[in-house]
């Protein structure tokens, strides 16, 4: 099996963090897990979208907006898990 690659890395730590708290993680704290620089952070974090995942980045920004099948923003898509309403859906 190979090594996972940053790409790999970076969307295991938005999903991770997405099922955990409902919320994608700014670039900062993703080159923070990941130590990389704000900068690296930043560029993996468009580089990731650009790959063809199925999400995207509000325009002009570097704010997730969608990571399927999750929403960071509030969607009419409510996901609850177990009484918890913390997800929106695509």
């Amino acid at each position: 099996m190979s090594n996972p690659t940053t790409l790999d890395k970076t969307f295991h730590v938005i999903m991770k963090r997405m099922v955990e708290t409902g919320q994608a993680p700014f670039y900062t704290e993703l080159a923070a897990t990941l130590n990389l620089s704000a900068e690296e952070g930043r560029k993996i974090l468009h580089d990731l979208f650009s790959s063809g995942i199925p999400g995207w980045l509000y325009p002009r920004t570097d704010l997730i907006v969608s990571f399927a099948p999750f929403n960071n923003l509030p969607t009419q898509y409510r996901i609850t898990i177990d009484g918890q309403q913390k997800w929106f859906g695509q």
